[in-house]
Formats: structure tokens, C-alpha cells, sequence
């Protein structure tokens, strides 16, 4: 055996992956896109921030209102009616026909709490999606990977196959007739994943979840704006009430008002807070709505790598059709976790020393003279 022939062996041998445990990898598999986790992080990571900020104001400074009470009060009667009309936080008036009524503003101190209803109804998207896709979506992303894997393995072996069936055959012409043979025979293929992706052609449970993940994600940013719209107008706009204090013992103490005015200290605080919060809610929206769009087209930039290894051609053989289906989704979870993906580096790597002259998708020996000497250099062409 001639020393580029042993050097040709030995490159081959180092090219071969070594198996990994597939358990070790599903633990670590990205189970959602890197949009789709900025869209969850910010959604339900800033209403819980600006709800510790309401908590902490409130537990900080106490009754977020300030009451005016008659100057013979005194610093304990004070406090009371301070305490009374923010536990009561009802406002007070006569109308134009002397009558009394009367007019709620507790939607100033349930805004805290509305603050975390919206974190948990921007985590439910979330939830569905880790509860019913993210079991399957794993199994399946651990199945392709590992079949690519495998895919590249059988290539490489191969390729030393007919480099020891060209080095045993004197006859080069017997050779190239078994080699058109093999390719007639659909030696080269492997079926078991071209079909499986075949049939997630025909699938649209992913695809559904993630269109049903960003529907809810639109529903819920879109109730939360209109909410935090009407709590401006409804409350945003009064920052001053009229507390009735005159009840229960006091009732019939005359020297006690009816009324008391009262005053919104955390008025501007829960302004900036709805403000910001429904801004980012709106700036959000076009960016769930990008994460959708881009469902519609098909997303064959990493898997076409791939067809550089002889006869795996998973994407172009069939015509893909409407890309809304579990095979296009598939493949843009499958670029988010290239990194487990111990071949993509060596297939890459494949397609930029590939000569372009070869014919797509097929290994061929080529046999060149040097010195009356003949060396052989399989080659392997790369597509896209």
C-alpha cells in the first residue's frame, strides 16, 4: 500500500464521529426558537419587574394617598382617616341635583395585581408550548440529529469502501460498473430519513402550536394595551378624591366632616409604569407577528449543506410545496441547535474544499498520473 493510499485510510478514519448518548443530548436540545424566547423573556419578565416596583413603593411608603383632615385632628386621627380612605378608596360627590353618590377607584390599588395577571397570562403561550410540543419537538430533533450523524458516518465509510474496492480491482472498467451499479441499486441513499422528513411534510402539529403560541401572545399584548389604555382614561386622569369618613362610631359625631380630600401620592409612579409596560407590549407585537411571517418561507440554508454527502438529498428531490408545515419548522429548530450537531462543521467544511466541477451529489474516484504513479482523490460536491 502506497503512503498516500495509508494517508487517504488514516484521513478517512479521523473523519469518523464518535457516538455520543442520546439522552446526554435531548437535556441540552433548544426546545424553542431564539425569537420566541426574547418574545417570552421580555413579555412576562417586565410585568414582574414593574410589579416589584409597585410592591416595593407601596410596602415602602405605606397608603399611596395623602388626606387633608380638619386642623383639630389629631397626628393619630390623621393616620386613621389616611388608612380608612385608602382601604376604602371610594370617591365621593354630589351631583347637580344635590343627590349623593358615590364612585369607586379601587382600580388603583388592584394595579399591582393586574401587572402580575398580565405576567401570567404572557407565560401561558409558553406553558402550552413546554406542556404538549416540547416532549415531541425533542424526540424528533433527536432523532434527525443523530440520523445526520449517522448520514455522515456512512459516508465516510463508504468513501473507504470504494477506495479499497479501486485499490483491489485491476480493472478499471470493472470498477466504474460496479460503482453504476451501487447507484442503480440506491446503495447510496438513505431512505429511513428522507422519508421521515417526507411525512413531517405532511404534518402541521408544530407548525399549529406555533401559530396558536403567537395568536395567544397577540390576544393577550392587545388586552393588556387596551387595559392600560382604560386605566388611563378611567383613572390616570383624577388624582384627587372625596373620602367620606363620617361612619361606623363617627357617624354621628358632628364635629367630624362628611367629607375629606384626598390626593394620589403614586399617581405619576403607576403612569410611568402602565406607559412603559404598554409600549413594550406594542413594540413586541410586530416582532410575534415577524416570528409568524417567517413560517411562510422555507428555510433550506443549514439542511442544504447536507446534500454534499453522495445521494442525501432531503430537500431537493421533492418538491417542497407550502412551507407551512412541521418539515419547515423542524428545520429552523434544527439551526438553532447546530451546535449539537457534531458533522455540520465537518460537512461544511466538505462544501468549501469540494471542487465545483464535480457532479452534485456523487462521489466519484478520480484517478490522476503523476510519474507513472496513480493516486486517487475522492471528491465530493457541494450544492448551495
Amino acid at each position: 500500500m502506497s503512503i498516500a493510499q495509508s494517508a487517504a485510510k488514516a484521513m478517512l478514519s479521523d473523519a469518523l464521529l464518535q457516538d455520543s448518548s442520546g439522552i446526554n443530548r435531548i437535556n441540552h436540545l433548544e426546545l424553542e426558537l431564539p425569537l420566541d424566547k426574547v418574545i417570552k423573556f421580555v413579555s412576562v419578565g417586565l410585568p414582574l419587574m414593574l410589579v416589584c416596583m409597585a410592591f416595593a413603593r407601596e410596602i415602602s411608603l405605606g397608603p399611596q394617598i395623602s388626606c387633608f383632615p380638619p386642623s383639630n385632628f389629631t397626628i393619630k386621627q390623621a393616620g386613621y382617616v389616611d388608612t380608612y380612605c385608602w382601604d376604602s378608596l371610594m370617591h365621593h360627590e354630589f351631583d347637580r341635583d344635590g343627590n349623593f353618590e358615590e364612585r369607586s377607584l379601587w382600580v388603583h390599588k388592584m394595579f399591582p395585581y393586574s401587572l402580575l395577571a398580565m405576567a401570567t397570562l404572557m407565560y401561558l403561550p409558553a406553558l402550552i408550548w413546554r406542556q404538549l410540543v416540547m416532549p415531541t419537538l425533542g424526540s424528533d430533533l433527536l432523532f434527525i440529529i443523530e440520523e445526520l450523524d449517522k448520514s455522515y458516518n456512512r459516508s465516510i465509510r463508504m468513501a473507504q469502501s470504494i477506495l479499497d474496492m479501486r485499490q483491489n480491482t485491476k480493472n478499471p472498467l470493472t470498477f466504474q460498473a460496479e460503482l453504476q451499479r451501487a447507484k442503480k441499486k440506491r446503495y447510496f441513499e438513505y431512505p429511513l430519513l428522507e422519508r421521515y422528513m417526507q411525512c413531517k411534510q405532511n404534518s402541521y402539529f408544530l407548525v399549529s402550536m406555533l401559530f396558536l403560541r403567537g395568536f395567544l401572545l397577540l390576544t393577550f399584548m392587545s388586552a393588556a394595551c387596551l387595559y392600560l389604555a382604560y386605566f388611563h382614561l378611567s383613572a390616570f386622569l383624577q388624582d384627587e378624591f372625596s373620602c367620606f369618613v363620617r361612619t361606623g362610631m363617627l357617624r354621628d359625631q358632628n364635629w367630624v366632616p362628611e367629607l375629606v380630600q384626598c390626593k394620589m401620592i403614586g399617581q405619576l409612579v403607576f403612569q410611568v409604569i402602565s406607559v412603559a409596560n404598554g409600549a413594550i407590549y406594542v413594540l413586541l407585537a410586530p416582532i410575534v407577528l415577524f416570528s409568524l411571517i417567517r413560517l411562510f418561507v422555507w428555510d433550506t440554508t443549514f439542511i442544504s449543506v447536507y446534500d454534499v454527502l453522495p445521494a442525501l438529498d432531503l430537500i431537493n428531490r421533492h418538491k417542497l410545496g407550502c412551507p407551512l408545515n412541521d418539515l419547515n419548522v423542524l428545520l429552523l429548530f434544527l439551526r438553532a441547535n447546530v451546535a449539537h450537531l457534531k458533522s455540520y462543521g465537518k460537512v461544511r467544511a466538505l462544501c468549501s474544499l469540494a471542487p465545483p466541477q464535480v457532479g452534485n451529489g456523487a462521489v466519484s474516484v478520480v484517478s490522476q498520473p503523476k510519474k507513472k504513479k496513480k493516486s486517487f482523490c475522492i471528491t465530493i460536491n457541494c450544492s448551495g
